[in-house]
């Protein structure tokens, strides 16, 4: 529930800002109207909702696959949302060789979950079932469809700013300038307001795999595993992933930092976390540096080490 609020709360003072910043550019133009701005705004998220699943399916190369072609995969995912009590969500397979799974859909009952070809070939059918769980939580938890509307946001910033900076009316030159920068500034912030939303997600949809019956340390090691793979995928499989990595169950543009901080855990170097590996990071202070916290700030997930320290709490309950 606490999810909920904090999300929806973003997502009121996002309406906000899409609202001062249409009512900028509308005054600009020389439309005063109250309604037109309020028309504007409300018109720009209902697209978003609308055209967000096909951005997704389009950027990632997805195709949706029957229980034919992908049995064992519709099997789990069936099993998890009766057990997390929402209809069962389309399936879908990405062609991407970066192994990641992850959530989409305008609601519940347009939810759709999808799984990478580099996943299906990396984890067992416990570390995939759970993270399979922690896509079916993200779902649940109704924040896929807040995260789609929210990161419409920083787009139409950085588009006002843009076109405001580099405007070529020299009446009003300086108005437009003002709201370029203001525009610029908003930008900053608003994406700041997006990852700090994605992150915050990531922990209940670990909490909501766990609730539904899978190990901690299955999910644990899993992503562990994500993260060697993340490392070692190309630059093109990175960049073809970029526009999605806040829907991923890990961010891949961080794999690297992360290997680094997480070696430490796998103490037997067996490539996964057993159930003992992760009780004895459960007896560990995570303390991040200053500059760790701040970089935190600018990514879509939580720093991996707390996040595997979250876990070993759920473990413990």
């Amino acid at each position: 529930m606490w999810l909920q609020v904090r999300l929806y709360l973003l997502l009121g003072v996002m309406f906000a800002i899409v609202f001062g910043l249409v009512s900028a550019v509308s005054r600009y133009a020389g439309v005063t109207n109250f309604y037109f701005y309020l028309a504007l705004a409300l018109g720009m998220t209902v697209l978003q909702y609308m055209i967000g699943p096909k951005i997704v399916e389009w950027t990632m190369r997805i195709r949706y696959v029957s229980e034919k072609e992908e049995p064992k995969l519709h099997k789990m995912i069936d099993e998890l949302a009766k057990k997390a009590g929402i209809p069962k969500p389309r399936v879908a397979v990405s062609e991407l060789g970066l192994p990641n799974a992850f959530a989409f859909g305008k609601s519940i009952r347009d939810g759709r979950v999808c799984v990478t070809k580099g996943i299906l070939n990396l984890l067992n059918e416990r570390e995939l079932k759970a993270v399979l769980g922690h896509e079916i939580s993200h779902i649940k938890n109704r924040d896929v469809t807040v995260i789609t509307l929210l990161s419409i946001v920083p787009m139409l910033c950085w588009f006002a700013a843009q076109s405001f900076l580099w405007s070529r009316n020299r009446e009003n030159k300086g108005s437009a300038v003002l709201i370029g920068i203001g525009a610029l500034v908003l930008y900053f912030i608003t994406n700041l307001l997006v990852l700090y939303g994605s992150r915050i997600r990531e922990y209940y949809a670990d909490k909501g795999s766990v609730q539904l019956g899978n190990d901690p340390h299955e999910l644990a090691s899993a992503l562990y595993k994500l993260v060697y793979g993340s490392a070692s995928a190309s630059k093109q499989e990175l960049k073809a992933a970029e526009g999605c990595r806040a829907f991923f169950a890990n961010d891949p543009a961080r794999a690297e930092l992360d290997i680094k901080e997480l070696k430490a855990i796998d103490s037997d170097m067996s490539g996964t976390i057993d159930r003992h590996e992760l009780a004895a990071i459960r007896q560990k202070n995570v303390v991040l540096g200053r500059g760790q916290k701040v970089m935190e700030l600018f990514t879509t997930h939580p720093n991996m080490l707390k996040r595997i320290k979250h876990l070993s709490h759920l473990q413990a309950e």
